[in-house]
């Protein structure tokens, strides 16, 4: 099953306000391991940013007055996300602000069925714990020392490490950390490892292995035998 955790960054809290997206972050799961793939861009709102909105991201009116608008990369955000399950931390505001801007240019809605709400998982799960992207990562022991400010990209990777730990996928991938271009990768390590294991497989001269031979032909019965038989 191919999963996307995403995550986006607004200049508010209601589309309905005005209130445009500015950020969005995309991470790319199969059967629950991050792939490496990811999708990410910053957009152009085509209005101010609030300072209550830029004190949660830091993202300004001069930085984002150069990034693309929304619909110069809205199929290439659509054919990243096709078939894809969404994880999505509280999805019905992020559904909401990324539906906004699909109608604004036309295009298909999100249905708010084809998403996993981590809220709500992690309510179901840990019930009575908080449910915040920062308490969870704090509960799991997920490193949020990049976390300085909001980021959709880096929230992105965070959820996706969250939902992992909330479907016990630590134990069954035995990788969080997606094999990113941009971050070193567990998976590699791990394949790292199994190189250098291949290698201490031990080596016997043929004289070696012939002096082994004779010393089993000198076993009359040995156990080995008796195993197999049984």
């Amino acid at each position: 099953m191919r999963r996307i955790a995403l995550d986006t960054e607004t200049t508010g809290l209601n589309p309905i306000d005005g209130h445009r997206v500015v950020e969005i972050g995309c991470v790319e799961l199969d059967i629950n391991i991050p792939t490496g793939k990811e999708w990410h861009t910053y957009l152009n709102p085509e209005r101010s940013m609030p300072e209550a909105a830029f004190a949660v991201h830091g993202l300004d009116d001069n930085f984002l007055s150069n990034k693309p608008l929304f619909k110069e990369v809205s199929l290439e955000f659509l054919t990243f996300i096709e078939g894809a399950e969404l994880v999505i931390h509280n999805a019905r505001f992020d559904v909401g602000f990324l539906n906004n801007e699909l109608k604004k240019v036309n295009l298909p809605i999100i249905s708010i069925e084809n998403a996993i709400d981590t809220v709500q998982l992690a309510r179901q799960t840990i019930p009575g714990a908080a449910a915040s992207l920062d308490a969870l990562c704090k509960r799991f022991n997920i490193d949020l020392s990049q976390r300085g400010k909001h980021g959709a990209l880096l929230d992105a990777q965070l959820l996706a490490e969250v939902y992992l730990e909330l479907t016990g996928g630590r134990q069954a991938s035995l990788v969080l950390s997606p094999p990113s271009k941009k971050q070193g990768s567990s998976m590699g390590e791990i394949q790292t490892i199994e190189k250098e294991l291949a290698h201490l497989c031990v080596l016997l001269t043929k004289e070696e292995e012939d002096a082994h031979d004779k010393m089993l032909q000198k076993i009359k019965e040995p156990l080995w035998n008796k195993i197999n038989e049984q």
